[in-house]
């Protein structure tokens, strides 16, 4: 660490996790894209001549399912040979120390499950999963898949177990996110910017219910004077320096 003060804060925030009974780490694609995830919004974020944010529609998979899952394939081919990064390895070991833990995240990638988290709710889904919409079935599948994947019990058209723009998250999986926000005493908000809803409001719904919270982000977000403490940098670097003494 640079600055004292950021040494400080780490200290500080080891001394409220020690006491916490409830930790709840919400993770964005800053964690990820140090284990080299790509960001598929924004400049860079063209696939052959077409947008991402194009391809992740229902009605681009309505009108093109052939090449929505060319694009996803892609995908998967850029996602599998990456490996989680030590703030993914010291959220494990953060969970493994606490009473309670829960890790929500907004990434797809399944790296915080390949990196050892059990409690993990993927509020966008996950890439390495995909879902009949006939019979509702959702089934775990690494493959490169076939261009137009078929469901082995109804036969429909397979898609990504993902939640694309303009559709809802799975109200289930929000459920059990907003209830872990209510009841817990520390909430630690990492690589997100925290603007995009519904995880912009979680971290300030936890604080008003009483919780402390951290954020760890390369750069300062619109909430970072409403936390208890902020350290900028990367979570592959600081995050290890949060848990190894615990």
């Amino acid at each position: 660490m640079k600055a004292v003060t950021d040494v400080d804060k780490v200290h500080r925030i080891r001394d409220r996790l020690r006491g916490a009974q409830h930790v709840v780490v919400l993770t964005g694609a800053g964690i990820s894209a140090e284990s080299g995830v790509p960001t598929f919004r924004g400049e860079g974020g063209l696939w052959r001549e077409y947008r991402a944010v194009d391809l992740a529609t229902p009605q681009a998979f309505q009108r093109d399912p052939r090449l929505v899952w060319e694009f996803y394939n892609w995908r998967r081919e850029v996602l599998a040979p990456l490996s989680p990064n030590p703030g993914h390895e010291a959220l494990v070991r953060l969970e493994q120390r606490v009473p309670r833990f829960t890790l929500i995240t907004q990434n797809i990638d399944g790296l915080h499950e390949k990196a050892g988290s059990h409690n993990i709710l993927e509020l966008h889904g996950n890439i390495w999963h995909v879902r009949c919409p006939g019979c509702g079935t959702v089934t775990e599948d690494r493959r490169v898949l076939p261009p137009m994947p078929l469901c082995a019990g109804c036969g429909q058209l397979l898609r990504p177990h993902v939640v694309w723009f303009g559709e809802n998250l799975d109200p289930a999986i929000l459920t059990r996110a907003y209830e872990a926000v209510q009841r817990t005493d520390f909430m630690m908000i990492v690589g997100t910017s925290g603007t995009v809803e519904p995880a912009a409001s979680m971290g300030m719904l936890a604080k008003r219910k009483g919780a402390w919270l951290v954020e760890v982000n390369l750069e300062a977000t619109p909430h970072t004077s409403f936390y208890d403490a902020s350290i900028l940098g990367k979570s592959g670097e600081i995050l290890p320096l949060i848990c190894e003494a615990l």
